[in-house]
């Protein structure tokens, strides 16, 4: 249901786009007695969302300096995909709809569509 004051910060080779900082580190914070896996699990989940939303409002920016154009959706596949929660959390995050495949692995379709071409 919530991360219970638990906090994720998935940084194990450092922070990527849009931060750019290879000395950060991971961190978990706000651990009580009381939390349990679900609540770290969920902190997880938050900590993707609130890592795309980074750089999604990094993109925003550069596409308001440069056109009139909004990002109204997002279009997402792969694994962590086909998590309901995640896709939800993703949307209320952003403020914008998550439009999935019906098949999620479609960036590995298209891997192996180019391998094969050649």
């Amino acid at each position: 249901k919530d991360a219970a004051g638990v906090s994720f910060v998935p940084a194990f080779s450092g922070l990527f786009a849009p931060r750019w900082r290879d000395d950060a580190r991971g961190v978990i914070v706000g651990l009580t007695q009381y939390v349990n896996k679900g609540h770290i699990a969920r902190a997880a989940l938050d900590a993707i969302a609130f890592q795309s939303r980074d750089v999604l409002e990094a993109m925003r920016q550069d596409i308001a300096e440069a056109t009139s154009h909004q990002l109204l959706t997002l279009k997402v596949d792969g694994g962590a995909s086909a998590n309901n929660l995640l896709m939800q959390i993703q949307s209320d995050v952003l403020g914008l709809t998550v439009i999935r495949p019906a098949d999620v692995e479609t960036t590995a379709r298209g891997a192996a569509y180019a391998a094969a071409v050649g």
